[in-house]
């Protein structure tokens, strides 16, 4: 499927039929919601990565936990992750060579499975030149629920785009890894007061059914 001119396109395993019921994960507006994995799927190569790894590994079981949560209501699920600069690769070429690399236990508890969506990113943000926004009209969602790293990169300048497209924005606090704590605790208050998002642990994200 493909999304605007000059956007690429986004991978998408199973078409819901128009029948088929939803279940959302609640903002407390009743806004139809998606979980969105940030940079997961990871090889681990880069420049701060000793720094990460602590963080990944924590909250790589939440994830695990959050997704599988979502995956049990049927409420949507999307990873919008980085290509490691190979322009060429597609999803599966992504997921394999980060199940190839050295921290490979990090990536297998949150593959995607085939209910999944993949959106290939560049940049920090996840709706950078990326067809998600596309995506989640089609989808009819209204508010995101983001998980992933880096705290204080990739996920509040993903808060912010979405922030500024209308979007419900939660962050789950406890499913998003970081570099540095101080500005990760930083990043989740500029999320939480500048952007109106609400900063949750997982056990507090409840996936209900919309009417």
């Amino acid at each position: 499927m493909t999304g605007f001119p000059g956007v690429p396109a986004l991978t998408r395993h199973r078409p819901a039929s128009s029948g088929e019921s939803v279940t959302t994960a609640s903002s407390g507006t009743g806004a139809l919601s998606a979980v969105i994995v940030i940079d997961m799927i990871n090889m681990y190569d880069h420049e701060d990565a000793e720094r990460l790894l602590p963080s990944a590994r924590r909250v790589v079981p939440v994830v695990a936990d959050l997704l599988a949560a979502a995956r049990a209501q049927g409420a949507p699920v999307v990873y919008a992750n980085d290509n490691f600069g190979q322009w060429r690769s597609h999803h599966g070429e992504i997921v394999d060579a980060a199940l190839a690399g050295p921290h490979a236990d990090l990536v297998a508890p949150i593959v995607p499975d085939d209910e999944a969506l993949f959106v290939v990113k560049a940049r920090h943000s996840i709706f950078y030149e990326t067809p998600l926004s596309y995506l989640l009209w089609e989808l009819g969602v209204r508010h995101v629920v983001l998980c992933g790293q880096v705290t204080e990169q990739c996920v509040l300048y993903s808060a912010l785009d979405a922030h500024i497209r209308h979007l419900d924005v939660t962050v789950v606090s406890d499913a998003v890894a970081s570099i540095h704590p101080e500005l990760a605790d930083a990043a989740l208050e500029m999320m939480r007061t500048n952007m109106g998002a609400r900063v949750v642990r997982a056990q507090d994200v409840r996936f209900t059914g919309r009417e």
